[in-house]
């Protein structure tokens, strides 16, 4: 089996520097920083532990490998509400092997994932 891999789940903070007086010429423009809230990684379906974002603003790094047959690969990622428990979001859709980088906007909350997969290993 390859080295452990795990899906990155970052929330985006955007920090202003709201400060009295502007010593800058023109206007500052506000900064995006993700910090991470989870990760995790498998083989088959999985639910993860709730987490909660700030800002809604949600990252979803992934990627799939070690697929059995050629094409026969699923991964799903489904972004859920924490408090009802209901889906919020389908995030991943994937077959086969791939990476790539999910963006979602929710209201903030507490939220879980769950993971849908089969025939590969997922990050």
């Amino acid at each position: 089996m390859g080295p452990r891999l795990s899906i990155l789940v970052l929330a985006g903070v955007s920090l202003l520097n709201a400060a009295c007086r502007n010593d800058a010429p023109g206007g500052r423009t506000p900064t995006v920083v993700w910090r991470t809230l989870g990760s995790w990684s498998g083989r088959g379906p999985m639910q993860t532990e709730p987490f909660i974002s700030d800002t809604g603003a949600l990252r979803l790094r992934w990627e799939t490998s070690h697929e059995v047959a050629p094409g026969t690969g699923v991964f799903r990622v489904t972004v859920h509400s924490d408090v009802s428990g209901r889906s919020l979001v389908l995030a991943v859709d994937a077959r086969g092997l791939g990476r790539d980088t999910t963006y979602v906007n929710e209201d903030p909350r507490s939220f879980f994932l769950a993971v849908e997969s089969a025939n590969l290993d997922w990050t």
